[in-house]
Formats: structure tokens, C-alpha cells, sequence
């Protein structure tokens, strides 16, 4: 971390106003809590005197900036923390995530290219290298990593897609290396190996990817790397795929071949979801409707964020495919950031019509401004939706039935550890296992991370690692490798999409005790939307139910960046 003051760059030497400045850094132009500051200036052992020799940091950081023209009310103390004033032209940080956020809006490809390599060139070695925080180093710097590595993936893309495969491999090569979990980065890597003729090294390349993932996390690779050794071994031409696929091969679909459009790709063969586990009567009433005679049939699923939406689509599309003659094509409709795929992207990629039923899955639906649209040209096919959203216009217009997906039952999150981890393993911890379970609120999600962690340290033990995840679950049930495997990342990106007033009703509601009763000063309005949102549990009859994980991320939240509103009249 540096100053920069003309020609001349002062770079900071590791001490508490540094540590403090990073947290503050860290949420430009947002209230920092002063517990937040405490933590990351002090890590576990603040002193009796923290919040006065807090205030001292924040005095010797205002006459460092004095020294260097920066004003002293660039850092505002406010009721509750500090917040510190940042923008573009001050702040690297905002700075890129600016040009991140603006790049997909431009005109064309070549423009959006060089906005990302303008941002990422704003990255200069370790982020956070000369900070002493061990909580900034532990929470901060592997969500700072996430962010680079999403832009890094999209330049790829936008490289290959410009047919620039010779320019790319440098930076493939380094990536797939440093990040091998990250499989979408091995996937661009063989691709260009693959179109610059280089057809065994790219073979070569999925194969040392794929002895990794079997033999660190016991699971194959992912469809999109599968597909493409296919097309190798198939002699396939792969041509750039046009800018507009570019959203379906950074979920996971392989380039296009030559020719082709840009559409949502069929899966003859859909493999099973790896250890799935539970779901039992879901699975069989939507293979029940998917595939009744009489005609097309609409299934939604909806839940909160990590509950297993996506994976129990994939795996009952895995169970009824021979039902499917025409294939079973599967569409994300969110970006790997969250954001929503434009409806008219979207229709782009949907299948053209053609002989035998067809199953398409449509994952991550935002809305029904989303879906709607494209139902009229899935007619005649079967469609399965996920969304965080119960899509109530979706079905109420075209029919259907909405599965609302709960954590799993003990047993079922008990059998989900045994597959991932093995029978054996867990059977010898049996208590833990339910433990270590609980800890993680019996959702997929956050039972999946701790069973990564469990089989890439083998000598850890299952009480060991549960103890450990609940010193702190929001921020632990995190895998650094891969955004989508971060409870703090999921959440808050869902979080973060509400608008304010929900965002700070939801974060009421998990101050709370966990006894009490959620709904208490909060309007039915403020709560349905809730609801909707997948972030809480309908009432009437009932109570309003908040599952113990988002109660514990919404404290966390608290916690670490803001600061609760009060109640809002009924």
C-alpha cells in the first residue's frame, strides 16, 4: 500500500494507522464500524485503551495526508466508526472497479478489452503486502484476489473470442498454474493450446487437471472442460465464439464450433451432481411433471442463496434426460458476479426449435422480467427454472409448480458430508460430522466448503475443523480458489442487490435473538419482499423464519460494514 504525490510514491511501512487505513480503504465512501477498525488494527488482543490509541491513528493518518495535499476530511468520523472519503481519481481500488463495472456497457468488444487490461493494470504485486493485519490478510485479501481473477477470466475471454490465442497464453498459463481449482482458466488455457495446434499439450493440460481435482477433491472435471477434450479428441474446429457467447463460456460452456450460433448448447449425456444427497420427494414430484404426456410442462425451484437450487436441478435433469430425445440445454442467466444476463443475450443463446422434446434449464433467473420473455420460444419444451425468487407471475401466467427449497434434514446433510468426504471418514466422527453439519446451518452451500477443506487436509479431523468454522462461519465457510464457494460472497452479492431499505430490514431481522420473533416492527410489505428475495421464509400461518447461516452472515455484516437502522413504521 502507497501514496502517490506528484512524481514521488511513499510506500507505507507495516503498523497500526496502516492496518487502519486498509480497512477504511478497503469500503470506500461506507461507514466502518469502529469494532471492525479494532479487529483489523488490533486482531484478537485489543488493548483497554484500543479506542483512544484508535483515535491516534486516525490523527497521525490525517497529517501524513496534510503532508502530501491530501485534506485532513478525506477520513470523517461519524456516529458508530469512521468513514473515508474516495474516489477515482484517489483511490486505485474505486478506480477499478469502476472500469470493471462500466467495461460491459461499451460499445464493443475491443473497447470493453481495453477498459478491463486498464484495470487490471492497475494491480501492482500483493495487494495488502505491507499490511500486519492478520484479520485483513485472513478475510480481505482473498475477496481482493476474487475480484482481479473475475476480470483476468472476462480478458481471456475476450481475447479468445478476438481470436488472439498466441497474445493469451502467457497469461493462461500463470493463471491455470497458480489457480488449478479455478477450472475455467484450464478451460480457456486448453482451448488456445488446442487452436494454436498444439492439440497434446491440450490434452495434456485437462488431464494433469483433471488427477488434481479427482485426486484432492474426488470430482471430475466440469461439463465445459469435458465438452472440449471431446471436441479434441473429436478433431473438432473450435472458432472464436462471438462476443455474445461469451457469457455461456464463462459459466462453463467450451468455445463454439466452427459456424455455429450462438446458442445454448444440448447435453446428450448430463452427468450426476457429485455425492448429491436428499431431495428426495422434490426430485421425483418434478421428474413426475417434467416428464407427464400432454404437452410442455414449467418447474420452478427457488430458495435462499447456497441452498442447492442449481444442484438439484442439474442432478433431476441428469434423472429424466432419456425422457428428452432432443437434448436438455442449460442456460445461466447470471454472470459470475451476480449480475443478470440481458433478456435479448439471453434469447440469443436459447435452442431453435427442432424434432423431439426438449428439456431446458434456465439457472439463476433474477425475475420474471427475465423469464417471461423467453418462455414463448421454449415453446414445446419442458423448462426448468432456478431463482432466488418464487417467479409467482412466471406461474401464474403459463402454469406450473414452485418447489421452495428448506436446508437440508439433518440425515441428508449428515449423507452429503459421507459422500463428499467418504463414508469411512465421517462414520468414524459420527457426532462431529453432525456437528460440524450444524455449524454450517445444514446448507449445501457452506456443507460443501467445509468438505473441501476436510479433503484438502487430510490430517485434520472432523471436530477439529468444525470447532474451527465456528469460531467464525460467515467468514471461514470461504474457499479462496473460486467466488462460488464463499458464503461472504454469495450473500452479499444477493444482500447487495436489494435496495437499500430491504438491505437494512434484513439486517434488523439478524441482530435479533434467535428466539424472537423476526416479524416484530417490520412491515408485511418489508417482509414479503424478503421473502421473495430468498433471503426469508414466508409466515402466515406461521412465524417468518430466518435460517441460522443468514442470521449469522447478517451479524457478521453488522459486525464488519455497517451499522443497523432503526425499525421502520408500520
Amino acid at each position: 500500500m502507497s501514496i502517490a504525490h506528484g512524481s514521488e510514491t511513499v510506500v507505507l511501512k507495516p503498523s497500526k494507522p496502516t492496518s487502519l487505513l486498509a480497512a477504511l480503504l478497503l469500503h470506500p465512501n461506507t461507514v466502518v464500524s469502529t469494532t471492525y477498525l479494532l479487529r483489523a488494527v488490533w486482531d484478537e488482543e485489543p488493548p483497554a485503551t484500543a479506542r483512544a490509541a484508535l483515535q491516534t491513528c486516525v490523527l497521525r493518518l490525517r497529517r501524513l495526508f496534510a503532508k502530501y495535499g491530501i485534506s485532513a476530511t478525506t477520513i470523517e468520523a461519524v456516529p458508530g466508526g469512521y468513514r473515508m472519503h474516495s474516489d477515482n481519481e484517489s483511490l486505485d481500488l474505486v478506480q477499478f472497479r469502476a472500469l470493471a463495472a462500466g467495461a460491459g456497457a461499451v460499445a464493443g468488444p475491443g473497447e470493453e478489452l481495453y477498459r478491463l487490461r486498464e484495470a487490471l493494470s492497475l494491480w501492482q504485486g500483493q495487494p495488502l503486502a505491507n499490511v500486519a493485519s492478520r484479520m485483513l490478510q485472513h478475510d480481505a485479501v482473498p475477496a481482493l484476489e476474487q475480484e482481479r481473477l473475475r476480470v483476468l477470466e472476462r480478458v481471456c475471454d475476450l481475447e479468445l473470442a478476438a481470436g488472439n490465442c498466441h497474445q493469451v497464453l502467457v497469461d493462461l498459463y500463470e493463471s491455470a498454474r497458480r489457480h488449478p481449482v479455478r477450472e475455467r482458466f484450464t478451460e480457456q488455457l486448453v482451448e488456445a493450446l488446442y487452436r494454436t495446434g498444439r492439440q497434446a499439450e491440450a490434452l495434456a493440460e485437462y488431464r494433469t487437471v483433471r488427477d488434481r481435482l479427482r485426486d484432492e477433491l474426488g470430482i471430475d472435471p466440469g461439463p465445459g472442460l469435458r465438452r472440449l477434450e471431446l471436441a479434441i479428441l473429436r478433431a473438432e474446429e473450435l472458432a472464436p465464439a462471438p462476443p455474445s457467447a461469451r457469457t455461456a463460456a464463462a459459466a462453463g460452456a467450451p468455445a463454439l464450433p466452427a459456424g455455429a450460433t450462438a446458442t445454448a448448447r444440448p447435453v446428450r449425456a448430463v452427468p450426476p451432481v457429485p455425492a448429491f444427497a436428499g431431495r428426495d420427494a422434490d426430485r421425483r414430484a418434478m421428474a413426475a411433471r417434467l416428464t407427464a404426456a400432454g404437452g410442455p410442462r414449467l418447474v420452478v425451484v427457488s430458495g435462499a442463496p447456497g441452498i442447492g437450487k442449481s444442484a438439484l436441478a442439474r442432478q433431476t435433469a441428469h434423472e429424466v434426460q432419456e425422457a428428452f430425445p432432443g437434448g436438455v440445454f442449460t442456460l445461466q442467466l447470471a454472470r459470475p458476479n451476480g449480475t443478470p444476463v440481458a433478456v435479448e443475450e439471453a434469447a440469443r443463446l436459447l435452442p431453435e426449435p427442432a424434432p423431439g422434446r426438449r428439456l431446458i434449464v434456465l439457472d439463476g433467473a433474477a425475475g420474471a422480467w427475465q423469464v417471461l420473455p423467453l418462455l414463448p420460444a421454449a415453446e414445446g419444451a419442458a423448462v426448468l427454472v432456478t431463482s432466488r425468487r418464487q417467479l409467482a407471475a412466471v406461474v401464474a401466467t403459463h402454469g406450473g409448480a414452485v418447489h421452495r427449497l428448506d436446508v437440508l434434514r439433518p440425515a441428508e446433510a449428515y449423507g452429503l458430508l459421507a459422500g463428499l468426504v467418504g463414508t469411512e471418514r465421517i462414520a468414524a466422527e459420527p457426532a462431529a460430522a453432525r456437528e460440524l453439519a450444524a455449524v454450517c446451518g445444514h446448507f449445501p452451500l457452506a456443507l460443501r466448503i467445509a468438505a473441501g477443506r476436510l479433503l484438502t487436509r487430510p490430517g485434520l479431523s472432523v471436530a477439529d475443523c468444525a470447532a474451527w468454522l465456528a469460531e467464525d462461519p460467515p467468514v471461514r465457510l470461504a474457499l479462496a480458489e473460486d467466488a462460488g464457494l464463499s458464503v461472504p460472497e454469495v450473500l452479499g452479492q444477493a444482500l447487495d442487490a436489494l435496495a437499500p431499505e430491504l438491505r437494512e430490514a434484513f439486517l434488523r431481522l439478524g441482530a435479533r435473538e434467535a428466539a424472537a420473533d423476526p416479524s416484530a416492527g417490520e412491515s408485511e410489505s418489508v417482509l414479503e419482499q424478503l421473502v421473495e428475495a430468498g433471503l426469508l421464509e414466508d409466515g402466515p400461518p406461521g412465524p417468518y423464519r430466518l435460517h441460522d447461516l443468514l442470521r449469522s452472515y447478517a451479524r457478521w455484516r453488522l459486525r464488519t460494514h455497517e451499522t443497523a437502522a432503526p425499525a421502520a413504521p408500520r
